[in-house]
């Protein structure tokens, strides 16, 4: 058989391979957050689709069509854990989906949340940037686990993104050891920044517990509006996925003006200043730290 026949039979087989046995593979992240977090490892690796998007609330996602539709055709659904996407599972379920499922929080210490009146493990893990190198972890080797042939790709985009990861968890230490730690005191809309109060050394309250679902009621309500004036706490915060109205009400009984908006479960559009993970913590940083340093 000459070469040039040779060739032409190879194209051929070529082209009769299966599309499965090139395509990219498909993974589904359940929240934005955990969506830039894969495709920071992924890159250009893989399919990704993030089903709650920017400004999205995971607290009270219903699923569409497209996104069973997606679940059952990934290859890995990469979830939080803690109970802050359990959702997932039973979507997992529903769609006959045969994926491999990353808990991304594998590993970490979580701290204790309030949810009405359980005590249970607090989800937002990723307020605190050495958890969410341990996301990567996670999340690098399922990729490696699952798709070998790029394997030197995603150990090069983790060991990057956690370098990346490293300086920022600094950045933040040095910007808040420049505030007087008597002067670290804020009030969010829900407990969603344990972790960062615990890792970075602030004070941190909300009216609400770890879930946007629940609903303050008029005695802790009264309860907080006494402890901000009591402490002085002079920064209060909306945050991008959750009802402003409570947070308004703070305001107005305490006098105090509102600092902005804090990004806490969800990024912001591409367009926004907290389109990133990154860029999330650093948006969060500079309110906060603003609002800590000079009031309003």
């Amino acid at each position: 058989m000459s070469l040039r026949v040779a060739a032409y039979f190879l194209v051929l087989l070529g082209a009769a391979l299966p599309a499965a046995a090139t395509e990219k593979p498909q993974l589904v992240a359940t929240f934005s957050i955990l969506g830039d977090i894969t495709s920071r490892i992924g890159g250009n690796a893989i399919d990704l689709k993030t089903l709650v998007g920017p400004d999205g609330d995971a607290h009270v996602y219903q699923a569409a069509a497209a996104d069973a539709r997606a679940v059952a055709e990934a290859r890995i659904i990469v979830v939080n854990g803690l109970s802050f996407d359990d959702w997932a599972a039973r979507l997992v379920r529903a769609s006959g989906s045969k994926a491999t499922i990353v808990v991304a929080s594998l590993g970490v210490k979580p701290q204790e949340g309030d949810r009405g009146h359980d005590k249970h493990a607090d989800p937002h893990a990723w307020q605190d940037v050495r958890n969410v190198m341990a996301y990567v972890t996670n999340i690098e080797r399922a990729l490696i686990a699952a798709d070998p042939a790029h394997a030197a790709a995603y150990r090069a985009n983790a060991s990057a993104y956690r370098a990346e990861l490293q300086s920022l968890d600094a950045e933040i230490r040095s910007a808040l050891a420049l505030i007087p730690s008597a002067q670290r005191r804020a009030v969010t809309t829900h407990g969603s920044f344990a972790y960062f109060a615990a890792a970075y050394g602030v004070t941190l309250t909300s009216p609400l517990g770890t879930s946007t679902e629940e609903q303050a009621s008029a005695k802790s309500l009264a309860r907080l509006i006494t402890g901000v004036r009591q402490t002085g706490t002079n920064a209060l915060f909306l945050e991008n996925a959750a009802d402003p109205r409570l947070m308004r009400q703070v305001a107005r009984e305490t006098g105090i003006q509102l600092g902005g908006t804090l990004y806490a479960d969800a990024l912001s559009p591409k367009d926004g200043p907290a389109p990133t993970y990154v860029g999330l913590m650093r948006h969060n940083l500079k309110l906060l730290t603003g609002a800590m340093a000079h009031g309003f």
